[in-house]
C-alpha cells in the first residue's frame, strides 16, 4: 500500500533513513581485507572501504557504486554494499549528489550485490526508502529523474510492475500532475520507439506500454479538472495512439529541427 501524499514526503524520507540506520546499525563484518582492482582503486581506498562505513567519503562511495562489478571480489561485494547502504541511500536522496542512479542501484541486481538474497529486514527498509525516493521524484523531479530511478530499482529487485503500481497508488494533486507529466513523456517516447533502459538489459519497455492505459481514467480526470493543461490532453492522445498501434501525431524532434532549418 502506497503512502498518500497528504503526508510530508520529506518526513517519509527521513523516517526511511532512520529505519535504514537502525537495521544496518551492526553491519556484517568482512572476514579479510577488501579485494578489488588496484589499477582502478588504490590500496589506501580499499583499506578505507574495509573500515568504518561512516568514514567512507562520498567520492569513494560514488566510485565504489559505479565501478564495474567484476573489479570486486564476488563474495565481498554484497557485504560491502550492505555495510554502505545507509550512506548510499543518502547519496541518492534529495540532499545527495543529483546523479543518474540507474547504474549504481542496478549494481544491486543478481549479477552484482544480489539484493534479493539479503536478509528480509534489510530488504524491507531499503525498499521503503526506494518508495519514498520514487514519491519525491514524482512530485519534485522530471520524468527523466523518475525513469532513471525506476530503472535502477527494477534492476535491483528484478521487478518493474510493483514499482509502477506504487507510482499509480500515490495520491494527491501533486502526484496527479507528476503522473500526467510522466505518462506524456513515456507515451511519446514509446511512439517514437525511443523508450529503452540504459543499464537494465533484461528490462522490457513494453511493460510500461501496457501500464500506461491503466492510468487513462486518472489522466482524464486531471484533464477535466485542468482543461487548459496541454500535457494532459496530449498524454491522452498519445496513449490512444499507442493502444491503436498508431504513429506519433507529433514530428520527431530532429525532424522538426531539420524542417525549421530548411523552411524559407
Amino acid at each position: 500500500m502506497s503512502d498518500p501524499l497528504d503526508l510530508d514526503l520529506y518526513a517519509m524520507w527521513r523516517h526511511a533513513l532512520a529505519e535504514a540506520d537502525r537495521v544496518f546499525a551492526s553491519p556484517p563484518e568482512l572476514d579479510r581485507p577488501v579485494d578489488g582492482c588496484t589499477y582502478c582503486t588504490a590500496e589506501s581506498e580499499l583499506h578505507i572501504l574495509g573500515g568504518d562505513p561512516a568514514a567512507v567519503p562520498d567520492d569513494l562511495l560514488g566510485h565504489f557504486m559505479r565501478e564495474v562489478v567484476s573489479h570486486w571480489d564476488a563474495d565481498q561485494y554484497p557485504v560491502l554494499w550492505r555495510r554502505l547502504m545507509p550512506h548510499a541511500l543518502r547519496y541518492w536522496g534529495p540532499e545527495g549528489h543529483g546523479v543518474d542512479p540507474s547504474r549504481e542501484i542496478g549494481h544491486l541486481g543478481q549479477h552484482g550485490a544480489k539484493f534479493v538474497d539479503w536478509p528480509a529486514p534489510e530488504r524491507a527498509v531499503v525498499e521503503q526508502a526506494f518508495r519514498a525516493l520514487l514519491a519525491l521524484a514524482l512530485v519534485d523531479g522530471t520524468p527523466g529523474d523518475i525513469a532513471e530511478l525506476l530503472e535502477g530499482i527494477a534492476h535491483a529487485t528484478g521487478d518493474l510492475e510493483r514499482w509502477l503500481e506504487h507510482i499509480a497508488g500515490l495520491s494527491g494533486s501533486e502526484a496527479d500532475a507528476g503522473l500526467v507529466r510522466l505518462a506524456f513523456d513515456w507515451a511519446t517516447d514509446l511512439l517514437w520507439e525511443e523508450l529503452q533502459f540504459t543499464w537494465w538489459y533484461d528490462g522490457d519497455p513494453q511493460v510500461i506500454a501496457a501500464w500506461l492505459p491503466t492510468q487513462r481514467s486518472r489522466i482524464t480526470t486531471f484533464a477535466t479538472q485542468h482543461p487548459r493543461c496541454k500535457t494532459a490532453a496530449d498524454a491522452l492522445i498519445a496513449i490512444d495512439r499507442l493502444q491503436a498501434g498508431g504513429h506519433s501525431p507529433w514530428l520527431y524532434p530532429h525532424a522538426m529541427n531539420e524542417f525549421l532549418r530548411l523552411a524559407p
